[in-house]
């Protein structure tokens, strides 16, 4: 896509949420932070709006956006909640949860948000930005992470100017984001299924359910399939360098993606070293994940070889990200 906007980047506050509801009210694209990642807002009613939003990632249109709202009564405008769905968003809402839904009737989101499925993914934010400019607006917003698709989320304003500066009309800058992977997404079928892992550990979601949460099988996470929820393309969350993961020693050129004690074979001839938690703490690393990925891939001739991390908590999610990261592309 060629780059003809003039993006502008706004410091977060009264005026500038309230640019952004005009902007997006306008059909515009806006970028902004939420306490996982920043995302990139367009009105989930307008089609047109959403077109340009795939067209600004270079994002296929398969795969389905999370409409974000406000509030639960909005959310139950958009998606049909059963006992499940209310005991979740009543535990976790706002937050980094996203609930995958049968629609409601009349559901307002564009079917080119849903990629043409019959469910729709809702969320409620809870960061106060994203929180004011959905007050704001005053309807949902369909908001992807806020980079070229494929590539490492945003998790500060920077990161979101450096891949659509010019293909988008507005930033918001709130600085950087807390949680650093993105929500956790919950498809409440039959058997309700961790469709993505994210911000809100499995842990913490089952026991609200008092059942555990199933994956989805291996056809529908494979290439051809379409995917029932964001985030679960086989390659996604990419560097640029080639990543390689459960490093045991560091290869001359390559940079070191460390987590806990950085001691492996080679680590003095690495092209850089970037630790997500010297402590260990996995909550800590997912802060740090996307942002360092970042950082290493302009300091990685040869790759990036990345340390093991433990599933415990949002070391799933971490992980998730990380095998994604190093799918061959």
């Amino acid at each position: 896509m060629k780059t003809s906007l003039t993006t502008r980047v706004l410091s977060a506050g009264e005026a500038a949420s309230e640019t952004a509801a005009r902007t997006l009210a306008e059909g515009g694209l806006v970028a902004f932070p939420t306490e996982t990642v920043y995302g990139l807002g367009a009105d989930a009613a307008n089609a047109a709006a959403i077109a340009r939003l795939y067209q600004a990632k270079g994002r296929p249109a398969f795969n389905p956006l999370i409409a974000h709202v406000a509030d639960p009564a909005s959310a139950r405008r958009i998606g049909r909640f059963d006992a499940r769905a209310t005991k979740l968003a009543q535990a976790f809402w706002p937050g980094p949860l996203t609930l995958v839904l049968p629609k409601a009737h009349a559901c307002p989101v564009a079917d080119l948000a849903t990629a043409g499925l019959d469910t729709v993914a809702i969320r409620i934010p809870a960061h106060p930005v994203a929180q004011a400019i959905l007050r704001a607006f005053g309807g949902a917003v369909v908001a992807p992470s806020a980079n070229v698709s494929g590539h490492v989320s945003p998790t500060e304003a920077a990161h979101v100017e450096g891949d659509l500066a010019g293909r988008i009309d507005l930033i918001v800058d709130g600085g950087p984001v807390a949680v650093g992977v993105e929500s956790t997404i919950i498809g409440l079928f039959d058997t309700p299924m961790l469709l993505r892992p994210g911000g809100l550990p499995r842990e913490r979601i089952e026991a609200v359910l008092g059942e555990p949460l199933t994956r989805p099988p291996a056809d529908v996470e494979s290439a051809s399939s379409q995917p029932l929820a964001p985030g679960m393309l086989a390659s996604h969350y990419a560097p640029r360098a080639a990543v390689r993961l459960d490093a045991r020693e560091v290869a001359p050129g390559e940079a070191l993606l460390a987590f806990g004690s950085a001691t492996l074979p080679g680590i003095e001839r690495a092209a850089a070293v970037m630790n997500l938690s010297p402590a260990g703490d996995v909550d800590e690393a997912a802060t740090n994940l996307f942002g360092y990925l970042r950082a290493l891939d302009a300091k990685a001739p040869r790759g990036i070889a990345v340390m093991a991390v433990p599933e415990d908590g949002l070391g799933e999610a971490i992980n998730d990200r990380l095998r994604r990261a190093a799918v061959a592309r």
